[in-house]
């Protein structure tokens, strides 16, 4: 009887380890609040794809378990990742593989694939990623609040201090400052300073032949100019403050982008929440969209399963897997004639579609240099020269070791 037990025993675990044939993917996913999304699409594609098995990784540090995972070589097969300064530098490093000519590309609004582009890549020409949703970073407003006010929609930097001044005068606080996250301030930031800056700055600034001193003094004057219209201590609130305090009317703008949408909703607001594209200059023909990519899809270069790693991407870019997911978490689709109808977003809608966007110029930057900490210190007292000048001298040390991104494709 023993010996009946233990030769059926095996027979029943040779069985659950070799029955499952089916070809094994590694999904990376960076996004927190789109676990159970992601998830869900994993099993949607298993069904119609009985030979691939997904097996998605939700890290809680995405960025340092990634940068784990590539140390000891062990590439995930297919990722989403944020379309940052990192990403940029990844690319560069030839982790991912090259889309060109890839079917998943076909009908992506070509912005973003420039978008992209300034990130950095792994080769002349190469696209290293598939855009899949994008965000924007503009200006959120309560929109019933501006008609009670008798505001039009700002379209020159001066009509945008003006209408913050008549908000004040009425005893209404203009933008709610959050600097207790420090990262806040880099959201105001980059549209403020691509359309302020030279158009070829960072190519100059990779190479050595311009400051941010030179190239941001603008910049950094108009940044100081809106956060002199927040609520006393921006310093004490952070992200999470922000966001509830605009959902329940104790300010008229936030100096966020369409990202923080679903965090304000959570909170409830019985207004409409509206979007604009913030201005910098006094000609509305200038003003552009800071619209990244938020969520991009991409590939491991030498992965083992190339082809079934193209399936499963394929199956992503689907409009109506796009679709579905932008209304849910209140993102741009990046296919051209797709559009999100949230209200949230209507102000955004004809940039996109006329192609005036730029990607986010803090993307630029990678984690060794300290961006957000300096654009706090200086926002709370400390003066443009010594911000611009202390950029400059981050910026070089780090240069000095090595390039990243766009300096390393530029080089």
């Amino acid at each position: 009887m023993a010996g009946l037990l233990a030769t059926a025993l095996a027979a029943v675990l040779a069985g659950c380890s070799g029955g499952d044939t089916r070809t094994t993917l590694t999904f990376f996913q960076f996004k927190p609040e789109a676990q159970a999304y992601f998830q869900d699409l994993a099993r949607q594609f298993e069904q119609r794809n009985p030979d691939i098995r997904i097996v998605v990784d939700n890290p809680a540090d995405p960025e340092t378990a990634l940068r784990t995972r590539l140390v000891k070589n062990d590439v995930p097969d297919v990722m989403t990742l944020n379309a940052n300064g990192t990403f940029g530098e990844f690319a560069t490093a030839k982790i991912f593989r090259d889309f060109r000519g890839a079917p998943a590309l076909e009908g992506v609004n070509p912005a973003y694939l420039d978008v992209l582009g300034t990130l950095g890549r792994g080769g002349a020409g190469e696209v290293n990623g598939v855009p899949f949703a994008a965000n924007a970073s503009g200006l959120l407003y309560n929109k019933e609040l501006f008609e009670q006010q008798g505001i039009a929609v700002p379209r020159t930097f001066d009509e945008l201090v003006t209408a913050a001044q008549k908000l004040k005068a009425a005893g209404i606080t203009p933008f709610y400052g959050m600097l207790k996250d420090a990262w806040t301030a880099q959201s105001p930031l980059a549209p403020l300073s691509s359309q302020l800056q030279p158009k070829d700055f960072f190519e100059k600034r990779f190479a050595g032949q311009t400051t941010f001193r030179q190239g941001w003094a603008s910049t950094a004057a108009e940044l100081k100019t809106l956060f002199e219209y927040t609520q006393p201590d921006p310093l004490s609130k952070g992200y999470a403050d922000g966001t509830a305090a605009f959902a329940r009317g104790e300010s008229a703008m936030l100096l966020l982008g369409s990202y923080a949408v679903p965090q304000i909703r959570a909170n409830n607001p019985k207004f409409t929440v509206a979007s604009m594209a913030l201005p910098a200059t006094d000609d509305p023909a200038r003003t552009t969209l800071v619209s990244g990519v938020d969520v991009v899809l991409t590939a491991a270069r030498e992965g083992e399963h190339p082809k079934e790693a193209e399936r499963f991407i394929e199956f992503l870019m689907q409009r109506d897997v796009m679709a579905a997911y932008c209304k849910a978490q209140v993102a741009i689709p990046t296919l051209e004639g797709l559009a999100n109808t949230d209200p949230a977003l209507a102000g955004l809608q004809d940039y996109i579609d006329q192609g005036r966007i730029v990607g986010f110029t803090d993307h630029q930057f990678i984690p060794a240099i300290p961006l957000a900490p300096l654009l706090q210190s200086f926002l709370l007292g400390g003066s443009e020269a010594t911000f611009l000048g202390d950029l400059d001298a981050a910026w070089n040390r780090v240069a000095e070791r090595r390039t990243w991104g766009l300096g390393a494709v530029i080089s």
